[in-house]
């Protein structure tokens, strides 16, 4: 039954994806603050649809917190080290979080903004 193996695909490839969630805490270190980073981040993981939160530290880092399908996350570590038009980003540090720190992370904002 053709129709039987389909379904059955796509149920696989719905919780191959799910199971794939994971929180990912990035800090990013470099020219990175006063040159429209945490926008660029936002407009990146809003694309992605990620959840979580974007800020800048008092130190002159930029922090991030994304929850996401692996694949997504991994498109975002790759902007991160890209950064925007007039950045630096000499060093992003990565860690992994529990899926449980992904409790109340909506849509994808930016923090400390206004």
């Amino acid at each position: 039954m053709p129709g039987v193996v389909a379904a059955s695909c796509i149920s696989q490839s719905v919780s191959d994806k799910l199971a794939s969630v994971m929180v990912l805490h990035f800090l990013i270190r470099g020219r990175v603050q006063g040159v429209g980073f945490r926008w660029y981040v936002h407009r990146e993981a809003s694309e992605l649809e990620l959840r979580g939160w974007v800020r800048n530290t008092e130190e002159g880092d930029v922090e991030v917190v994304a929850t996401g399908v692996a694949e997504d996350l991994a498109e975002l570590r790759s902007s991160l080290r890209r950064g925007p038009r007039g950045s630096r980003v000499d060093q992003v540090i990565e860690h992994r979080l529990e899926e449980g720190e992904a409790k109340g992370l909506d849509a994808f904002r930016i923090e400390g903004a206004w």
